[in-house]
């Protein structure tokens, strides 16, 4: 299972970004004393943002909560900002999300500056980049008008840290990232008297395997139950999204988003174009759950006018050749459809989001040399764009390197699932039985190849969920990639999606 990490890890490039700035690194970090090690208060500054027609003005906070044990000894720093909107009626009552990205190694900064947070990151209406130095700008789209926010960087993300003598292998892993981000939220709540507010869990990528986990998690250790989570670019079930020899799962569930992405570059009939990205879609979903599925079932007892049938409609809904697909024995893995969709351009396609091309050093080869849709468009505008809001707007600097991805993470830990898929969909199937109001908000990119939207249906339709909590599940999706709100009109979407959600789940509340 350690090859797991890198699935993940490659979401984003392993980035860091080092600020030297006015605080000095002894007063922003741990600096040991006689008894124990302190830390400077959380920077409280003010803010304001116009959502939906309506100035709302904020308190923000920014710094860091320590985690001890029992017995008070120091195990680690964990970086957050938070935003709690002012004149917001009783705060105890008020609703409060946690949120967090993925990686697993990702600081918050992507939903932090990208769609949920008062700020948001400048980019064009497609997502790309525009010419540095980059900006950022407030966020009408942002949640706070719904819920107070709270941006939680894991330990070894962003300005967090494992405490001086204490190995960061003992937060790096499925349970130990679990365990040390659920204190932090218990934490959080107790000090700041929010065990009253409506609670919500909102993360991307991995982040929604760590959601799903501390649904259960935050019930077992310390009767905690959240009245929502918002799962964005889900992954539940590893499984699903991993290409290897005798896991034929990935295959129809990516070949969904290979449709629309072939679509996307009109690489199809034109019976097929005229469609749109929907109706496509949901053709060729039915194609994957039945007849797709089960021919990779029957395998060498496939009949060579079967296979002969197979190839043809993959050729027709993907735009590959069938000399191609043969080639393949009907299994297109990831890797081979970004290099050879565009291969006669020239250019390969996003993993992130397959709407942005790259080019290689050649034209040959089975894979890609790198992702488009990551090193070229969302990575400098975000690294450069927090740091500049944390010293400008929250008044916060730090001589530590912010790592945005990978830097401060070692190999991850999957020793609660030796020998096995991690599959988090259980913890969240006992969290919802446990709390039978809870409501999931699932959201996904018909361009995401990082974690295909189509994957993260199958695994939720296969939970085992009863009728009434299936009405608790809600799937939204968007002509977007895996972040899917650099792309403005799914951004704009989200944003009514969003406060659709926040209002059906409040209103159970009496």
């Amino acid at each position: 299972m350690k090859k797991l990490l890198f699935v993940f890890l490659s979401l984003l490039t392993g980035i860091s970004i080092s600020t030297a700035q006015k605080k000095s690194a002894e007063n922003t970090t741990a600096k040991t004393g006689k008894s124990e090690t302190t830390l400077d208060a959380p920077v409280v500054t003010k803010g304001s943002v116009r959502i939906n027609g309506k100035v709302i003005n904020y308190t923000a906070t920014t710094g860091y909560m320590q985690l001890k044990t029992e017995e008070g000894k120091l195990r680690g720093n964990m970086f957050y900002v938070a935003y709690t909107k002012d004149n917001g009626g009783e705060l105890e009552k008020r609703p409060i999300t946690y949120t967090f990205n993925g990686g697993p190694g990702s600081a918050s900064v992507w939903l932090h500056m990208g769609m949920i947070g008062p700020k948001r990151i400048v980019m064009s209406d497609k997502g790309d980049a525009l010419t540095p130095p980059y900006s950022y700008t407030d966020n009408e789209y942002s949640w706070l008008d719904n819920s107070d926010l709270v941006f939680i960087d894991p330990i070894g993300t962003g300005f967090s840290r494992s405490a001086p003598g204490v190995d960061r292998r003992e937060f790096h892993g499925y349970d130990e990232d679990i365990q040390s981000v659920g204190e932090f939220i218990k934490l959080y709540t107790t000090q700041n008297k929010r065990w009253g507010s409506p609670k919500f869990l909102a993360g991307e990528s991995y982040g929604t395997t760590r959601a799903a986990g501390l649904s259960n998690y935050l019930q077992n250790a310390y009767k905690m139950y959240v009245n929502g989570i918002v799962l964005i670019s889900a992954v539940l079930n590893f499984q699903t999204v991993d290409f290897r020899i005798g896991n034929d799962l990935p295959y129809p569930l990516y070949l969904p988003s290979y449709a629309a992405t072939s679509w996307y570059y009109k690489q199809l009939s034109p019976e097929l174009q005229a469609k749109d990205v929907k109706a496509l879609t949901a053709e060729v979903e039915q194609f994957a759950l039945t007849e797709y599925t089960t021919a990779l079932m029957k395998g060498d007892k496939l009949s060579p006018e079967q296979y002969a049938s197979i190839v043809s409609k993959l050729s027709s809904y993907t735009g590959l050749s069938e000399t191609f697909i043969r080639g393949t024995n009907l299994r297109i893995n990831l890797a081979q459809y970004n290099k050879e969709l565009l291969r006669k351009q020239g250019k390969t396609v996003g993993r992130l989001d397959s709407r942005f091309t790259g080019i290689d050093y050649n034209d040959t080869g089975s894979s890609t040399e790198y992702d488009p849709s990551n090193t070229g468009t969302i990575s400098g505008p975000y690294a450069a764009g927090v740091l500049s809001y944390f010293g400008k707007e929250l008044n916060y600097t730090n001589d530590l390197t912010y790592y945005i991805l990978g830097g401060g993470v070692g190999m991850w830990n999957y020793s609660n699932v030796q020998n096995k898929y991690l599959n988090v969909a259980e913890s969240m199937r006992k969290a919802m039985s446990l709390s039978p109001t809870m409501k999931v908000w699932v959201l996904g990119g018909y361009y995401d190849f990082a974690t295909p939207y189509f994957a993260s249906e199958y695994v939720i339709k296969h939970m085992g969920l009863r009728p009434e909590q299936q009405q608790n599940i809600n799937f939204t999706y968007y002509e977007a990639g895996h972040m899917l709100y650099i792309h403005m009109p799914s951004l704009k979407q989200v944003k009514i999606d969003a406060d659709t959600y926040y209002k059906n789940t409040l209103d159970q509340i009496k």
